[in-house]
């Protein structure tokens, strides 16, 4: 087996360097950096991320608020709350917490933050803005698995990355940033239409999962040496945690491990580094390094 990818020790070192620009900011007479979140209704899932950020906000230095509403708010109600936080001044940042409510076009709403704000990099100008490779901010988790690359001094030039998976928040988004010049990969999108995907897998240098299906890349599926960065965050029944539950990425860990040359685990690769990245996006907004 090669190299783990330790997401939680890298997220620590992010967080350590956040905290030094937090004191820097301060320091020069500055304002601190402030976080918001909106939470609609009681999901598990959610109320434990939203949770989690208020946690690394405190850790980092950063103001943080909360905002919740009852999941039978109006659409409307929402987005007038988006405008009065988009007009905060004291408001560096904020996300709206997915997935909402049948009722509430997640579209709509995302279009309705300012993409100044927009530290999720979901709204349609910051996703342009790095399709063409200008400042922008770039969604959590491509954000985090592209560090952690960096951080790992992983080769990404030349190499033939594919991702399997493509959704507007990993897959797509991944795919821009691994062809870019800085990153220099060949990039392959797969998905549930691709034909021979085992095989294309196989040929893969680096292979994301990011398809939310638990154990779904097998060993076969693997080249021998390959790097494997698996984004699934799947909850399926466990007797042996007190929850009921674990968490289980895409890749079937204990027999593709072996093959690789490094590989994230799950928990504890990506997840670590989603969360840190929307960190570094309020930094970024709070310097005003992205907009001015």
């Amino acid at each position: 087996m090669g190299q783990i990818i330790d997401g939680r020790a890298v997220a620590g070192e992010v967080k350590a360097e956040i905290r030094t620009g937090v004191e820097s900011i301060l320091s020069s007479g500055g304002r601190r950096p402030h976080l918001a979140a909106v939470l609609v209704g009681h999901d598990g899932g959610s109320e434990t991320y939203v949770a989690y950020k208020i946690k690394d906000c405190s850790e980092v230095g950063f103001r943080s608020t909360l905002v919740r509403f009852e999941d039978n708010v109006r659409e409307e109600t929402l987005i007038e709350k988006i405008r009065e936080l988009n007009a905060d001044d004291e408001l560096d940042g904020f996300i709206v917490q997915l997935p909402l409510p049948g009722h509430i076009q997640e579209q709509r709403i995302i279009e309705a933050i300012d993409p100044k704000k927009d530290v999720d990099g979901f709204h349609p100008l910051n996703v342009g803005r790095t399709v063409i490779g200008l400042p922008s901010f770039v969604s959590a988790t491509p954000f985090g698995i592209i560090e952690l690359l960096k951080r790992y001094q992983i080769e990404t030039s030349g190499k033939h990355c594919v991702i399997v998976g493509r959704s507007n928040i990993v897959g797509r988004p991944l795919s821009i940033l691994m062809s870019q010049k800085s990153v220099n990969a060949t990039v392959t999108v797969a998905h549930s239409r691709t034909r021979d995907l085992e095989g294309l897998c196989a040929s893969a240098d680096i292979l994301v999962a990011a398809l939310g299906s638990p154990g779904f890349i097998r060993s076969p599926m693997v080249k021998e040496g390959a790097v494997v960065i698996d984004v699934g965050t799947s909850r399926v029944p466990s007797k042996e945690t007190r929850s009921g539950f674990r968490l289980r990425g895409d890749v079937a860990y204990e027999e593709v491990a072996p093959k690789c040359s490094s590989i994230t685990p799950v928990p504890g690769g990506v997840g670590p580094m989603t969360r840190v990245s929307l960190l570094s996006n309020t930094l970024l907004a709070a310097k005003g390094n992205i907009y001015g």
